[in-house]
């Protein structure tokens, strides 16, 4: 529909039909999960725009119920099923964006009627009255993005849900330390989550059905969501001889395919990662919008500008906290083979003396050479959209890491810090990137606990009595300077691996130490990141 109504706004004459499968046209597939949980209350909320008001508006013919079941581009015709019958329709420029499908695990029973998605209006609207109804036990297969939207409002309606997931922890593109931290508020909200298990067997029975696991448990539920991955729906193209690369449509830098006169937009089309340079569907609304509005550009005037490959900037509410990413994660770079460091901070999302603070868990990879800013992911109850707003559109301008000390951000009390949690991303990986500061990371700690290494522990004996790695030496750092001596009988030219709370002493004391002549380093952000790193691991690692 971007694409339409950008038409419409570039030639006034041009003759523009829009061919929709379903009862359907722009409506905000992103709110189901919300309509589903009440918080949308009315289903015309979710209907953007009407075949009336586009016909008004934009004088666009925009017709309903009209799936395309094939195409000719020779004869540049698609063939389509109304519900008046079979009819072929003739076109100059042609644009699919079929969008995806969801994917059907292979789960016996699922075609159970207490098995639902979450893709359409009407889907939202069967799950609803289900939830209206009298329902009051769910499981939701699948925790991605949708998935826990989904398990979310169900849980704000109050039934009982379980989630699970195949992977070894929820929201797969979120880094580990991030995914335990929304874990844990899933929990925390009454939800059970199992995770790294497989739905095998639906049991459809009287009053409901038992969803059966690889781990042999066996799950009641009134209702089941199936929230495990789409696939874009271009089969009827792809037999025509459109490109397609595991059935996603290959497509130029203006959305051009291999079909002369034939462009493709959306969840159905290839779109290539901008820090990776990976190639697969990027299914998100606003590169879908966008390259809409640039396919139609590059119809009305051949000179128009390409559409830049996407960050996959993403968002999710999980109970009371906010994850927020963009770029890449640790395994897309490792499978791309790019070299890459990162930093965990654990600021505040304002000024701390000023009411209301909240802590942020922000982290960041980047090129400790280039520097170049490669993905971020930030967690927290207020600021965290914000803090990867402004990343990725750093990232979209070119900037380096160490840029964005230099940022000029908003500052009062109540919106932010005079040194922003952004401002401290760029100092600390100025100080990576100039050897001030040496890091070691949360996956190095089998490295951390071993006989080559001395491990120490800087917060306060109070702090070290919470939790502490038992392998660990506590000297607070304003005694540093005091026990040199001590440290080095300790080490005895072992390399020293420094922590605290949240990364700030433990640098503090791997400058001193440093300029004492010791090898050191210090675990990025701290006891709170390797506490989030470990997850339900963390109370059989730590000791007191």
């Amino acid at each position: 529909m971007s694409a339409a109504a950008r038409l419409r706004r570039l030639d006034e004459n041009a003759q523009i039909t829009v061919l929709e499968r379903g009862p359907y046209v722009s409506f905000a597939n992103c709110g189901l999960p919300y309509f589903v949980g009440g918080e949308i209350e009315d289903t015309d909320a979710l209907l953007l725009q009407t075949p009336q008001s586009l016909r008004a508006g934009f004088d666009l013919d925009v017709r309903i119920n009209h799936e395309v079941i094939g195409l000719a581009p020779l004869a540049k015709t698609v063939q389509v099923a109304t519900p008046e019958g079979e009819i072929a329709m003739p076109y100059d420029q042609l644009i699919l964006a079929p969008g995806a499908d969801p994917v059907a695990p292979p789960i016996e029973g699922l075609d159970s009627p207490r098995c639902h998605y979450l893709r359409t209006v009407d889907d939202a609207v069967r799950v609803r009255d289900k939830v209206d109804g009298t329902a009051s036990q769910a499981v939701v297969l699948g925790a991605g993005f949708i998935g826990l939207e989904a398990a979310e409002a169900l849980r704000h309606r109050g039934l009982e849900v379980t989630v699970v997931e195949a992977t070894d922890h929820i929201l797969p593109p979120a880094e580990i330390e991030m995914a335990n931290l929304l874990a844990d508020e899933l929990r925390g909200m009454g939800l059970v989550l199992r995770e790294g298990i497989l739905a095998k067997r639906i049991e459809d029975q009287s009053d409901g059905c038992l969803v059966h696991l690889s781990n042999g448990e066996a799950v009641p539920a009134d209702l089941v969501v199936v929230s495990t991955g789409i696939r874009p729906a271009t089969a009827v193209f792809e037999a025509t001889g459109l490109a397609c690369d595991k059935g996603a449509i290959v497509v130029d830098q203006h959305g051009r395919t291999n079909l002369p006169d034939v462009f493709a937009a959306g969840d159905a089309v290839v779109s290539q990662e901008a820090v990776t340079g990976a190639k697969r569907p990027v299914p998100l609304a606003g590169p879908a919008n966008r390259a809409g509005r640039l396919i139609a550009d590059a119809i009305a005037a051949p000179s128009a500008r390409p559409q830049p490959q996407p960050l996959g900037t993403a968002i999710v509410r999980i109970g009371e906290l906010t994850c927020a990413l963009t770029g890449a994660n640790r395994a897309a770079l490792v499978r791309a083979g790019r070299q890459f460091t990162t930093v965990h901070l654990h600021p505040l999302n304002h000024a701390g003396y000023f009411p209301g603070a909240k802590r942020l868990d922000l982290m960041v990879h980047f090129d400790p050479v280039s520097g170049e800013l490669l993905g971020a992911q930030c967690v927290g109850q207020n600021g965290a959209d914000k803090r990867i707003d402004v990343i990725a559109t750093a990232m979209r301008g070119g900037l380096k890491a160490a840029d964005l000390m230099d940022l000029d951000l908003c500052y009062s009390p109540p919106y932010g810090s005079a040194r922003d949690a952004i401002t401290m991303v760029g100092l600390l990986a100025d100080n990576v990137m100039t050897g001030q500061t040496t890091l070691w990371q949360p996956e190095q700690l089998a490295w951390a606990r071993s006989d080559e290494t001395l491990l120490l522990d800087v917060r306060s004996p109070a702090e070290f009595a919470t939790g502490h790695l038992p392998e660990a030496t506590n000297i607070p750092h304003t005694k540093l300077r005091g026990r040199l001596d001590e440290v080095r009988a300790a080490a005895e030219g072992r390399p020293i691996a420094v922590m605290c709370q949240s990364g700030v002493r433990s640098y503090i004391a791997h400058r001193i130490l440093v300029g004492a002549g010791f090898d050191s380093s210090t675990l990025s952000g701290g006891m709170l990141t390797l506490r989030a790193y470990l997850g339900k691991d963390a109370e059989s690692v730590l000791v007191k």
